[in-house]
């Protein structure tokens, strides 16, 4: 899979901090240690072991986010988040959508594929301007033609096709392309600890880039629906 340099440092920091509390916590039996000490103990492997590079900052990558923070918290546990608190959270990154102003919600399919084959973008040796790429290949299956592609997400060959949409513009297609759009945005107001990234609540893709990949994935003449 080709991680970016900053998911690698994410990824990276979140097994250290999760293997120091789970350490801490078998220790915690013996030691009385609180939640809240353990969770000292993460944040100070965090400060100590990592930091700022180029455009990549370790405030970016490890903010303080309730999102986040329930959701490691339920894998240190090792259960899933309650069904009442994975509804808190939904509702909480389905606020921060951001639904298109101009009400246009299909951009160029062809953007959308060029999107979905780049990894660019956010590592510590690009420029800040560096356009974005989507990863979504890392993840999933989108056309026929790719035969390299990750299998942590579903597969979204015939995305548009199989969910009936042969007109994304037409308002019978409305709520398909609205929850497209908005999963896309921010997968957690719809799987509260989902593994997809955040992209535009994030700012891994803008709005035209977003609309690009909608497109990608409903667009008749998309190769997704080929």
């Amino acid at each position: 899979m080709k991680f970016k340099t900053s998911t690698k440092l994410a990824l990276g920091t979140a097994s250290a901090a999760l293997l120091v509390a789970g350490c801490a916590g078998g220790m915690s039996q013996g030691s009385g240690m609180t939640s809240a000490e353990l969770d000292a103990v993460t944040q100070q492997v965090v400060k100590d072991s990592f930091h700022d590079k180029g455009i990549v900052k370790v405030s970016q990558v490890f903010a303080e986010d309730p999102t986040m923070k329930a959701c490691n918290a339920a894998d240190v546990a090792g259960q899933p988040l309650a069904p009442a608190r994975a509804k808190e959270i939904e509702a909480l990154n389905m606020k921060t959508i951001h639904w298109p102003a101009n009400g246009k919600y299909l951009g160029d399919w062809k953007e959308g594929e060029k999107l979905a084959q780049s990894g660019r973008g956010r590592t510590w040796t690009d420029k800040a301007d560096t356009p974005n790429g989507g990863n979504c290949y890392n993840c999933h299956q989108i056309t026929k033609q790719e035969i390299s592609y990750g299998t942590i997400g579903p597969s979204l060959y015939n995305y548009g096709k199989i969910r009936g949409v042969t007109d994304p513009n037409s308002p019978q297609a409305h709520e398909i392309v609205k929850y497209t759009w908005g999963k896309i945005w921010n997968s957690k107001a719809y799987n509260a600890c989902s593994n997809m990234p955040r992209a535009g609540h994030m700012g891994i893709l803008n709005e035209d880039q977003v609309r690009d990949i909608v497109a990608l994935l409903l667009d008749p003449k998309s190769p997704v629906n080929q």
